[in-house]
């Protein structure tokens, strides 16, 4: 397997052209988060279910987005509540997802839960976060495994997995090294006003009320 290397930031600025040019073919992207390793797409209906096929994710069990800033979040029509800017403004960039209202028109239905949010955090790994702001648009992310499998810690775990999706070009690793082993991210609810935690990962819900106040679920 040919992977892009993708840790220095010579590397990772290297990576960017050809990464875009990948994505704009309607392909998929594996690569490394400040979490786990993740898998991707653009942010169009038939790329989301490529990738859920990729996966053998339920089609009722959307993905989150990464983006690179919370002006990128506004760009596609989702809404911060008060919490929601209380907890990015404590955590982002970082560990933490926020599930968002809005977005209607903009992004696939595919991403909404059933709360009727779209979930997005933005990413503290600092190679994707430079190649989502080159991209100039959001990341699909989910953990680089099929359901119920162990995440993978790098590469050669993805190939074992999705081997055949490598071979074929429609899947793209990014190498960012073996990752530690880190707790997913924290997720938390805020299309209402009051915010409701959904799982705690790698930001426990003490450090959520700590840092955020009242504000915290």
């Amino acid at each position: 397997m040919t992977a892009l290397a993708f840790q220095t930031p010579d590397q990772v600025r290297r990576a960017i052209p050809p990464v875009a040019a990948h994505l704009e073919r309607g392909g998929l992207l594996a690569y490394p988060t400040e979490t786990v390793y993740g898998l991707g797409s653009r942010p169009r209906p038939a790329d989301v279910a490529a990738l859920a096929a990729l996966k053998g994710r339920r089609q009722d069990k959307p993905f989150l987005l990464l983006v690179s800033s919370r002006r990128m979040v506004e760009a596609y029509g989702l809404v911060f509540t008060e919490a929601a800017t209380a907890l990015a403004d404590a955590f982002w960039p970082g560990p933490l997802t926020l599930v968002l209202a809005g977005g209607e028109g903009q992004l696939p239905d595919a991403l909404r839960g059933p709360e009727g949010g779209i979930a997005v955090r933005s990413t503290g790994h600092a190679g994707i976060a430079q190649l989502v702001e080159a991209l100039g648009f959001p990341l699909t992310s989910t953990s680089a495994n099929v359901p119920g499998g162990p995440t993978a810690p790098g590469v050669a775990a993805i190939a074992a997995t999705f081997g055949p999706a490598i071979a074929n070009g429609t899947l793209l690793v990014l190498d960012g090294g073996t990752l530690g082993n880190v707790p997913p991210s924290t997720v938390v609810d805020c299309t209402r006003a009051q915010p409701r935690l959904v799982r705690e990962g790698a930001i426990p819900k003490s450090e959520l009320r700590r840092r955020a106040g009242s504000a915290a679920p």
